[in-house]
């Protein structure tokens, strides 16, 4: 399946040229004064170059970059996983241009560095991620679903784009901050408390904070929103950077809470993947109130 992506991604350029063509194809042409006329003139309309101005690029590079990855030793990704990212990553690119398709890569590239910090003392604890950290098709949804429909959402919704860039933003700050919160924490944390009751836990223990996992999750948020901020994807200055991280912190703090109140008690249904697509729900839609409160 790998193989044959990028011929896949093209394969649906042209389908959604040729559809297009069939639903807008024929146009009549508007007379001129002094100049009537009946005959109707082939006008097609491109997708991809019109609804879309962003998709053939988006497939076409991240078609190339999934089969590169595809055939490249690396770790970060499965085989499956690198097929769902291409289709994120070419749907973040279609409705947030190049711009906000990088910050998603930033999440990710910060995201792996920290998942393999320590990663043979973490495997020999018992606390690494699964598969050596390589993400699934479960893992880039999980993560990354609440960026997706708030990317589609800043397109259908033009007039509200701003707000939805902000959630898509802060979705992918409380990712990250959880990320390295989790990832730093089980790496570096010399004390760490179960939040609810405060008492001493082991490290990676669901629903555990310590102090050097907290203060990399702020950091790690406060840099994903600036770097966004830099790429115009949100508003220049610094309010815009602080509505992400602080609704980072309330969404990993939340999911903190539910992990020590609800998956420790090992419920089959409530998979890490549906607690980190909860907390990014929760980072964006905190975002999102605060800018149309402001607004």
């Amino acid at each position: 399946v790998p193989s044959g992506l990028f011929i896949t991604l093209l394969f649906l350029c042209a389908l959604s040229e040729v559809i297009c063509f069939l639903n807008h194809g024929a146009r009549l042409k508007v007379a001129t004064p002094g100049r009537l006329s009946t005959k109707p003139t082939l006008k097609p309309m491109s997708l991809a170059s019109s609804t879309y101005p962003h998709f053939q690029e988006a497939a076409i590079f991240n078609g190339l970059l999934g089969t590169i990855l595809s055939r490249k030793q690396q770790s970060s990704l499965t085989q499956e996983g690198i097929f769902h990212a291409t289709a994120l990553g070419t749907t973040l690119w279609t409705f947030l241009g190049v711009q906000g398709w990088l910050v998603c890569v930033f999440y990710f590239a910060v995201g792996s560095l920290a998942t393999n910090v320590k990663i043979k003392e973490k495997e020999r604890l018992g606390i690494a991620e699964k598969r050596h950290g390589a993400r699934g098709p479960e893992n880039v949804w999980g993560s990354a679903a609440t960026a997706a429909l708030c990317a589609v959402g800043s397109y259908v919704f033009p007039n509200q784009a701003r707000i939805f860039r902000l959630g898509y933003v802060a979705s992918l700050a409380s990712k990250l901050s959880d990320t390295l919160g989790s990832e730093i924490g089980k790496a570096y944390g010399k004390n760490t408390y179960l939040i609810t009751t405060l008492k001493a836990v082991p490290r990676g223990t669901e629903g555990a904070v310590s102090l050097e996992g907290t203060v990399a999750g702020i950091v790690g948020s406060l840099a994903i929103a600036a770097f966004a901020s830099a790429l115009k994807v949100i508003p220049a200055g610094s309010l815009p950077v602080l509505v992400c991280a602080v609704s980072a912190l309330v969404a990993t703090t939340a999911e903190s809470f539910i992990g020590a109140t609800l998956q420790s008690k090992q419920r089959p249904w409530l998979t890490n993947e549906m607690v980190n697509f909860s907390m990014t729900m929760i980072g964006a839609a905190t975002a999102m109130c605060c800018a149309a409160v402001v607004n």
